[in-house]
């Protein structure tokens, strides 16, 4: 079950946790991956809930019965309910409170109200801090929140303020600072990390706060340190869809379009698969191997497509046609689900491997629904790393462990961080027609019957 394929740490006193904004579990994944055992997940979407419901039961504290007993819940009231009250925590117990709060106060593709929007949860956030300090705290959201930095950086330094308050080593901002010269110094406890440094074929830039309580800091050289990416080569769409495409244009290998036997000049589902893959490797081999952002959009909306038109040319030329989302494999209807001229649309389950989730976590409700708590989660490898990083403060004596394999800053928040988005993917023109074809790139590849 762990995207990154890392084995999960095993400490011989646990790590503890609780998740807010939890939606389907992408950052509870990541943690759990790093060797959090969550306490409690805080979600108020009933979707997400039963996806966390449908997976959580075999993590440590947790059964069949304990998952199903989850339910809706407002972050606002956590702290009024008997499933807080249960959990019996005194301050300064619990390791980790993390969270991924709501993104649209701080979307650089709405109105940024931050703190005067009502879906701002940060203060409900900091209520839950104050009352539990935990030893760390781990706060994730859009780019939109640190870029431009002068839009919201007195409401970060307010933010940090209070958690300085608290006890929590932050820096502190100078009277007369510029808001870029704040930027860099908040850099220390918060910045942006990218998926596609992480293992995830995608371009998902985010906003992560993480601050360490000074009653917990060890002093001796091991205190927080940002991991920057994986000491390994970059995912690509090419490489993670493979598996799971081939799979599903097996299924037509000899077949056309409406599912029958092909006749001679059919398209067939074998053609599908090599001609994808010819796009998708030719993608990865002039730098463009990496997906754009995916987008989950409102409930308010239409159905799930994979992003606005620039997203769209760049999946085309990945060899994905990004008008909708397939169905899934069982229910594939051919000529609207892989016979595209422009290649295949994408499954859910396809969208969660762009994501980072592992196969075989089960998102709950219909497809749409489905594809948004996809669309709207963290990446679990990045909230792995950063979780990592976290218990390596926690516990330093498995440091090393933890570490392993990624590649650090010692900087402490200098490193440059360049503007990137989705709309900076190079794309070419529109996609070629789709015929039958009997050669191709990929044609030494085994079907997969």
């Amino acid at each position: 079950m762990r995207a990154s394929g890392r084995k999960r740490p095993q400490f011989a006193s646990p790590l503890t946790s609780i998740e807010i904004c939890a939606g389907a579990g992408g950052q509870a994944v990541g943690l759990h991956d790093a060797g959090f055992d969550h306490r409690a997940l805080v979600e108020w979407d009933p979707h997400a809930v039963q996806t966390l419901s449908a997976n959580v039961a075999g993590w440590p504290g947790w059964d069949a019965e304990r998952a199903n007993r989850l339910r809706p819940m407002d972050v606002k009231e956590f702290l009024k309910t008997q499933e807080y009250r249960d959990l019996g925590l005194k301050p300064k117990q619990l390791d980790l409170l993390a969270g991924g709060v709501p993104c649209p106060p701080f979307s650089l593709a709405g109105k940024q109200l931050g703190r005067e929007d009502e879906r701002d949860l940060f203060p409900a956030a900091l209520d839950i801090i104050a009352e539990l300090l935990p030893k760390a705290v781990m706060i994730e959201n859009v780019r939109g929140i640190l870029e431009p930095p002068e839009v919201f950086i007195e409401y970060r330094a307010e933010i940090l303020r209070d958690l300085k308050d608290l006890g929590y080593s932050v820096p502190q901002m100078k009277r007369g600072w510029t808001p870029a010269r704040q930027d860099v110094e908040m850099r220390k406890v918060w910045r942006r990390l990218d998926a596609k440094n992480f293992g995830v074929p995608q371009l998902r830039p985010r906003a992560i706060l993480v601050a360490i309580h000074e009653d917990w800091l060890p002093g001796d050289g091991s205190e927080f340190s940002w991991p920057i990416r994986l000491d390994d080569d970059e995912a690509t769409v090419a490489r993670a869809l493979e598996e799971t495409m081939r799979e599903r244009c097996a299924d037509f290998w000899d077949k056309n379009k409406w599912g029958r036997p092909a006749a001679p000049g059919d398209r067939t589902g074998e053609d599908v698969f090599n001609d994808w893959l010819e796009d998708a490797e030719k993608a990865a081999a002039a730098g463009r191997g990496v997906a754009p952002t995916l987008v989950g959009g409102s409930r308010k909306h239409g159905g799930a497509d994979l992003g606005p038109t620039r997203a769209k040319r760049a999946w085309e030329a990945l060899g994905v046609n990004a008008l909708g989302v397939a169905n899934d494999r069982g229910a594939c209807d051919p000529e609207r689900d892989l016979f595209r001229d422009t290649g295949p649309m994408l499954t859910v389950e396809q969208a969660a491997i762009i994501q980072g989730f592992p196969r075989g976590w089960q998102f709950q409700g219909r497809k749409t629904a489905r594809y948004r708590q996809v669309g709207n989660a963290f990446p679990p490898p990045v909230a792995e790393a950063v979780g990592r990083a976290i218990a390596a403060v926690l516990r330093p004596a498995h440091r090393e462990e933890l570490l392993n394999g990624y590649v650090m800053d010692s900087g402490q928040g200098m490193a440059e961080q360049s503007p990137v988005g989705q709309l900076e993917i190079p794309v070419s023109g529109s996609g070629r027609p789709r015929a039958a074809r009997k050669n191709g790139v990929s044609d030494l590849l085994s079907t997969g019957n």
